[in-house]
């Protein structure tokens, strides 16, 4: 089953806690500091894998969670850090989150990897607060929490050559016998409902990939039909094959026709047409006169763009159309990057990350933030110098400020995810 869009969940494992503790031994009662660091908490990599072409295994695993570092321990032993979550996914995969839409990662080349998540960092052990002043520190660093994000996966299939044209006009047909590729056929409507891919060999020079788009009708960029859903596998595509029912066994206008997946590519990426493209004039053996054939070749060929008569049915004028097709692709630059137009996902940083109050039904002012958390997570309040820290962030945020211009008063109750205090100037 081809599947090229899933929503998943994915977060980075949790870095682990510091240690307190003190070395003793049995002639060393009051020994110093050796709490051990906590281990880093594991990253969420996507690595891209030439062997898949479908995102079909996220129907069923719609969630990945990293482990968690361990916690450090005495005699300065550190926790271990977490194994990584490598996630496999076709070339050609955009990783974008869910919200906002933004671009985070674009797996496009044979096995780049991308991090989409780093593990939290593993705390401070007690050994890293000694001075000479405070020789016996009873206090460690929680780890960093790590951040969770639901994302979309879109895989848009990089191909050579797409072949395009409306519904019913032989573009399975012609996949099918010039490539190795197996699609259904038949004659009607939306008989392809998915991409197929298939391989030229190198009898007609060297190999390129084909792919049939389906689902491109009149309105398809404004996502009319199943447009959206398909356009976008074009959008990674070196050449253009543009089938046509060149008999009108439909009653449609060939070159009229054209016209209208042309516009289609245009109102969705105007860059598209800038693409390679050739013509082939499809369902020759039942045509009654070469009248279109000959109105198609005396527009289109005095703009560059070659024009061939075949009958896909009969595997006639096939040949010629594959070789002129890999001559493009030798042609074509190695070098040219197909640059999209999209928005990339920024991380805003901790320090400039913004808070929320809000006050529930039970009077509760409740303060929520990603940097508000993280602090929450890394700092141990029930020491005397983690809650001097924690007071200080709270007047440095502005977090107290805007309390009191929420209304709190004195003996209220304020809440920063699993910390409950009363509010007192």
């Amino acid at each position: 089953m081809f599947i090229d869009k899933a929503r998943i969940t994915v977060k980075g494992g949790n870095g682990g806690n510091g240690a307190v503790s003190f070395y003793r031994a049995k002639y060393v009662p009051n020994g110093g500091p050796d709490g051990g660091d906590g281990g880093r908490g594991g990253d969420i990599v996507f690595v891209a894998d030439e062997g898949l072409n479908t995102l079909m295994d996220f129907r069923y695993k719609r969630s990945f969670k990293a482990e968690n570092g361990q916690d450090g321990s005495k005699r300065n032993c550190s926790g271990k850090d977490a194994d990584n979550i490598y996630i496999r996914v076709p070339i050609g995969t955009v990783i974008k989150e869910a919200n906002t839409g933004k671009v985070m990662a674009d797996i496009s080349e044979k096995d780049q990897q991308a991090v989409l998540i780093k593990g939290g960092k593993g705390g401070k052990g007690n050994q890293h607060f000694a001075t000479a002043v405070r020789q016996a520190p009873r206090y460690a660093e929680r780890g960093r929490a790590s951040k969770e994000y639901e994302i979309v996966l879109e895989l848009k299939l990089i191909a050579d050559v797409g072949i395009i044209g409306l519904p019913n006009v032989g573009k399975s047909t012609l996949l099918s016998m010039a490539t190795n590729a197996n699609p259904k056929i038949a004659n009607y409507h939306f008989t392809t409902l998915a991409p197929n891919l298939g391989v030229v060999r190198s009898v007609y020079g060297t190999d390129f990939v084909m792919a049939d788009i389906p689902g491109l009708i009149e309105g398809a960029s404004e996502g009319v039909g199943l447009g959206h859903e398909f356009l976008r596998h074009v959008e990674r595509t070196k050449v253009f094959i543009h089938v046509v029912d060149i008999a009108a066994l439909e009653g449609r206008d060939p070159l009229d026709d054209i016209e209208k997946i042309n516009n289609e590519l245009k109102v969705y990426n105007e860059k598209l047409l800038e693409r390679p493209q050739v013509i082939a004039c499809n369902k020759t053996d039942a045509m009654e006169d070469d009248e279109n054939l000959n109105k198609m070749k005396a527009k289109y060929e005095p703009l560059g763009i070659k024009v061939f008569a075949l009958s896909a049915a009969s595997n006639s004028g096939i040949s010629e159309l594959i070789m002129h097709v890999g001559e493009m692709l030798a042609d074509y630059p190695d070098t040219i990057i197909f640059e999209e137009d999209y928005e990339e996902f920024y991380e805003m940083p901790e320090e400039m990350e913004s808070f929320t109050i809000t006050i529930n039904a039970d009077g509760v002012y409740i303060v929520e933030g990603v940097g508000v958390e993280k602090m929450v997570s890394n700092t141990s309040i029930d020491t005397e110098k983690g809650f001097a820290f924690f007071q200080k962030y709270l007047r440095d945020k502005g977090i107290i400020d805007a309390l009191e211009e929420k209304g709190i008063a004195e003996g209220e109750t304020v809440a920063i995810y699993d910390m409950m205090f009363d509010y007192y100037k």
